[in-house]
C-alpha cells in the first residue's frame, strides 16, 4: 500500500485518470494540478496551486506522458491554463522526491539535475514500450483503413524499424494478409525478420523497395522517408509515421507529390486512453512501491 505517501499529478490527458484511480485505490494522498476542467471529481484527492506549501510534503511528482515543453510548461487537456514547473519549484520538494514523466527533454533533464531530483522517463522503459505497442498498432490499423481505398489483405506494406512497435506492426499486418517488407539497420534484425517469414531489407536500399508500396509505416524518429524515397512511391500510397515529433518523413515533399502522409505519435492516448492509462498505472505503482520500500528502509 501507499498509505502516507504524498503524490502530485500535474496536468495530462485521459491516461492520467487511470493513474489517479489506482493511486487512490492504493491509499496514496493525491494532489492534482491542471485538472480544473475535469467533468467529474475525485473526492479522495486534493486540488492545489503550484505555489502552495503542499510541495514540501511530496514523495513523487507525476508529469504527463508528453512531459513539458522546452520552457517547462505543461499543457494538460483538463487545464484552464498551462502549468509551469522549474528548478526552484523542485527544490522545495523533499530530497527523496522522484519525478516521473512519459518522455523527457533537455529542459526537464536540466531542472531535475539542478534540483538534485531523480527523473524517471517511463517511455524509455521496455515494459511500457512493449505494452504500448498493442494500442499503437491498433490505432495504426484504424488509420490505414480510414485513409486508404483498398484492403490491407494482399497489399504491399513496408514497415521501417524492428523496435517494439515495428515488431508488433509486422505481425499484426501480416496476420491481416498483407505482404510485409521490413527495413532494418542491423543484421540481427534482418535475420529475425527472415525467421518470422517476412521480407527484410536494409534501410540503405529503401528507395529500391517503394515502387510497389501501398502503405509505408515508419517507426524510426530520424529522417529516413526522404524525397528520394517518396519519389519512387505510387500516387495511391499512404505514409503513416508513428515516430515521435517531428517524425522521420519529408512531409513537404509528400504533399508536393500528392501522397497522403500523416504523423501520428502518441496513438495509445488517442485510441485507447483507458488501456494506455492502466499500462502506465501498473508500472508507476510498481516503481512507487519500490521507492517507498527503499525510503522506509533508510
Amino acid at each position: 500500500m501507499l498509505t502516507g505517501y504524498h503524490i502530485a499529478v500535474l496536468g495530462g490527458d485521459a491516461r492520467q485518470i487511470e493513474i489517479i484511480r489506482k493511486l487512490n485505490e492504493w491509499d496514496a494522498t493525491v494532489y492534482l494540478a491542471g485538472f480544473d476542467q475535469l467533468n467529474y471529481s475525485f473526492t479522495e484527492t486534493v486540488h492545489f496551486e503550484m505555489d502552495e506549501e503542499i510541495v514540501q510534503n511530496l514523495d513523487a511528482v507525476l508529469l504527463p506522458v508528453s512531459g513539458t515543453d522546452d520552457q517547462g510548461y505543461i499543457d494538460g487537456v483538463f487545464a484552464k491554463e498551462k502549468i509551469l514547473i522549474d528548478a526552484d519549484w523542485l527544490k522545495r520538494t523533499p530530497e527523496h522526491c522522484r519525478v516521473f514523466t512519459g518522455i523527457s527533454n533537455d529542459y526537464l533533464n536540466g531542472i531535475c539535475k539542478e534540483a538534485g531530483r531523480e527523473l524517471i522517463p517511463l517511455m524509455d522503459r521496455d515494459d511500457i514500450a512493449i505494452y504500448n505497442s498493442v494500442p499503437t498498432v491498433e490505432g495504426a490499423l484504424m488509420m490505414v483503413i480510414q485513409h486508404t481505398d483498398f484492403t490491407i489483405h494482399a497489399s504491399n506494406i513496408i514497415i521501417l524499424g524492428l523496435g517494439r512497435v515495428g515488431m508488433t506492426a509486422a505481425r499484426t499486418f501480416s496476420a491481416m494478409g498483407a505482404t510485409i517488407f521490413v527495413g532494418v539497420r542491423k543484421s540481427a534484425d534482418y535475420a529475425r525478420i527472415s525467421e518470422m517469414g517476412l521480407s527484410p531489407f536494409y534501410l540503405t536500399e529503401l528507395a529500391d523497395h517503394t515502387g510497389t508500396c501501398d502503405v509505408l509505416i515508419n517507426t524510426i524518429p530520424v529522417r529516413v522517408v526522404t524525397a528520394e524515397v517518396i519519389q519512387q512511391m505510387p500516387s495511391h500510397a499512404f505514409i503513416l509515421d508513428l515516430a515521435s515529433k517531428p517524425g522521420g518523413t519529408d512531409f513537404r515533399y509528400a504533399e508536393k507529390r500528392g501522397i497522403k502522409a500523416l504523423l501520428a505519435p502518441g496513438l495509445p492516448g488517442i485510441v485507447a486512453p483507458k488501456s494506455a492509462g492502466r499500462i502506465l498505472a501498473s508500472v508507476v505503482l510498481q516503481l512507487l512501491l519500490e521507492s517507498k520500500r527503499k525510503d522506509d528502509e533508510q
